[in-house]
């Protein structure tokens, strides 16, 4: 089947949770959105007929069957002129919304890195909290990516900057510790322990084991 082929078949969803659980119908909402469901109305979506998709759907109207909710998926090919075309812009619209999220948020990644680089605080707890906003860049784009079917316009941009996050926090990274070796070079080096020992010889370290000693008891 060539791509062209593939990209004309889609798969009809179906999904009825009515006397079920209300939990179910958020699971089923969020499956769907998560797979990058479009809706025709409502319980009704199309999406791509991609081996992976498939086995998600498959397994998602197991659950809603199993839980006491109905479902049906057909496999459908589109053939009605430029209804194809239609459609994946579509789906290609809804990737660039969430793509075009993400560069409009990642620009403040890259200026609390300039400003704390600014302030001197590139330490160790501040390479935690912006490693952990970089995962949460991280693992966005790759639910996006995932089902962003139809390679969106705006995918292309959002991946380049979101490298070049990670070459940011790279820099940041090697500056705390850059600094954390410069502030361990500089400590004042810690005084030599009293000799205790001298001390109760004579009071000068080094003295005679026993001078300066007096017996106060020596009783038997």
């Amino acid at each position: 089947m060539s791509v062209e082929e593939r990209d004309r078949r889609w798969l009809l969803v179906s999904v009825s949770t009515a006397g079920a659980a209300a939990s179910l119908r958020v699971h089923v909402w969020r499956r769907l959105r998560g797979l990058g469901a479009l809706y025709l109305q409502q319980s009704v979506c199309l999406l791509p007929d991609r081996p992976q998709v498939a086995r998600q759907i498959a397994r998602l109207l197991g659950r809603v069957g199993h839980d006491g909710g109905t479902g049906r998926v057909l496999h459908v090919e589109l053939t009605g002129p430029g209804e194809q075309e239609r459609l994946v812009a579509e789906v290609q619209a809804a990737s660039d919304t969430e793509y075009a999220e993400v560069l409009e948020r990642i620009p403040g990644f890259f200026a609390e890195l300039e400003m704390e680089t600014a302030r001197g605080r590139a330490t160790y707890a501040e390479v935690e909290e912006n490693e952990a906003d970089l995962v949460r860049f991280r693992d966005w784009m790759a639910k996006i990516a995932a089902r962003d079917y139809f390679a969106a316009p705006l995918g292309r941009q959002a991946r380049a900057e979101l490298a070049r996050a990670e070459e940011a926090f790279a820099a940041f990274e090697e500056a705390a510790l850059a600094a954390d070796e410069r502030a361990a070079t500089s400590a004042p080096a810690s005084e030599p322990a009293s000799d205790s020992a001298g001390e109760l010889a004579g009071g000068q370290p080094g003295g005679a084991p026993g001078q300066g000693l007096r017996v106060v008891d020596g009783g038997t």
